[in-house]
């Protein structure tokens, strides 16, 4: 308990310079595209992102797309936006990259500033060409995104790349130079995420927010990436509902973010309806994805993301003794009159309407597993067959091109299967239709029902 003491203060005061970088909260009818790398292609934080909407938003119709390939550079990413990233009709394009642009093994040789310096000069110049694209683009609101660190501080078996986050910081700093000049918005997730590792390893030096290669955030990092967006979008202190009650005079004191209604009280018991606007944000606390570690609910020892944006808040004042509480005649737990004064945080309990968010969860992890399937096709597309004169042309000849250079790379070996099945155009829209068919479910079961809240005196 004390290390995560310590966790939250530290996030406290990094996060305090994001709460300066404002970025405008998604509105009803949004299409937010999050182009970028492997970090983004097979990583959580947009899908996380977008939980939050599904589940604080229940009455807004928020589309999240993940437009990240593995492996790529911003030059790669110049030659798909028409064709992968803007077909998806964005509003709000969030943009990435960084990681592969630097390079890898080289910052372990004789020559690694000299290789640094050309490395970066090749980012500055692809992602120029891509500058010019994005100035021209009519209703699409930018987004450029200080994607996360090359950690080369942690202790672990993997030997650190020396010198490569420097670069790094070298193309974050040319990235928020893009947006100030172009009137776009800008979030930093790199200098926060280098200062929670670094408070983090002081006292746990094997610590890293990667699933161990120092490149890619295990599910809490992309939580901590989530949590930052969300806090640059002015999240922070935004509850899910407070709930206050007068229990002596059984009357509201304050129904922020929710309706309180039929308060009638006894001897032994206080109850009301509750209806809330939002529901609380559920976290999950399995790993997910090939490497994974750590789960997604593990990033609340490192930012304060329940106490800043996931508060469910019921105080009741004037009570004595010990009450349980019930929801919908379930029983969730006992607190003193003290701590029902001071206020509990029912997101943090398994509640009925808890449990009602982990179903949104569930469905939107399953959309995102199909979602990454189209990323895998998309890569074969653009980093491979494009490369060939073959972009989309899924025939015969396009299939025996593969199969002929499949034993050349590893990748090419991976994505066979699932190209051969999506390469179909039926297969396809089968697969996009069981994806629609996934959200709006969502959008369907995410609204808040009424409760029925009792406090019996014990």
């Amino acid at each position: 308990m004390k290390n995560i003491v310590l966790s939250l203060a530290a996030a406290l005061c990094i996060c305090a310079s994001a709460a300066a970088q404002q970025v405008a909260p998604f509105k009803d009818g949004d299409r937010a595209v999050f182009l970028g790398n492997s970090i983004t292609d097979g990583g959580h934080y947009h899908s996380y992102i977008w939980l939050y909407y599904m589940t604080r938003f229940p009455y807004m119709d928020v589309r999240v797309m993940n437009a990240g390939i593995g492996g790529e550079t911003a030059g790669d990413m110049y030659k798909r936006l028409d064709g992968d990233v803007l077909s998806k009709r964005p509003t709000v394009l969030t943009v990435t990259f960084g990681m592969n642009d630097t390079g890898y093994m080289e910052y372990n040789g004789d020559n690694a500033e000299e290789f640094g310096q050309k490395r970066y000069r090749e980012c500055y110049d692809n992602f120029k060409m891509m500058e010019k694209r994005l100035q021209s683009l009519d209703g699409v609101r930018v987004v450029m995104l200080g994607g996360s660190p090359y950690d080369e501080t942690a202790q672990i078996e993997n030997t650190p790349l020396r010198g490569k986050n420097a670069v790094m910081d070298r193309v974050v700093g040319f990235q928020k130079q893009s947006a100030e000049a172009n009137g776009w918005e800008f979030v930093d997730f790199s200098a926060p995420m280098v200062e929670i590792g670094q408070r983090v390893q002081a006292r746990q030096p094997s610590f890293s927010l990667s699933m161990g290669d120092r490149i890619h955030p295990d599910n809490d990092g992309h939580m901590v990436m989530a949590y930052l967006y969300l806090k640059a979008q002015g999240f922070a202190g935004k509850e899910v509902a407070d709930m206050q009650i007068d229990a002596a005079g059984a009357k509201v004191i304050k129904a922020s973010n929710c309706e309180i209604t039929n308060i009638r009280r006894n001897n032994r018991e206080i109850a009301f309806d509750y209806l809330a606007d939002a529901l609380p944000y559920p976290l999950d606390t399995v790993a997910h994805g090939m490497g994974a570690k750590r789960s997604q609910a593990r990033a609340t020892e490192l930012v304060p993301f329940t106490e800043e944006m996931n508060r469910e808040m019921l105080t009741v004042k004037g009570l004595k003794g010990d009450y349980t509480l019930y929801i919908d005649g379930e029983r969730i737990g006992t607190w003193s009159a003290k701590e029902l004064g001071a206020g509990i945080n029912l997101a943090q309990q398994n509640t009925p309407q808890y449990r009602q968010a982990m179903e949104v969860m569930y469905l939107n992890e399953y959309r995102w597993e199909i979602e990454r399937n189209f990323r895998d096709y998309a890569w074969i597309q653009y980093d491979f067959f494009q490369n060939k004169g073959l972009l989309d042309a899924n025939d015969a000849h396009a299939v025996q091109v593969l199969d002929s250079e499949k034993g050349k790379n590893i990748w090419l070996q991976i994505h066979r299967e699932n190209y051969a099945k999506l390469m179909h155009p039926h297969v396809r829209e089968a697969r996009a239709q069981e994806m629609e068919l996934l959200v709006r479910t969502i959008y369907e079961i995410n609204k808040p029902q009424k409760r029925q809240i009792v406090l019996r005196r014990n």
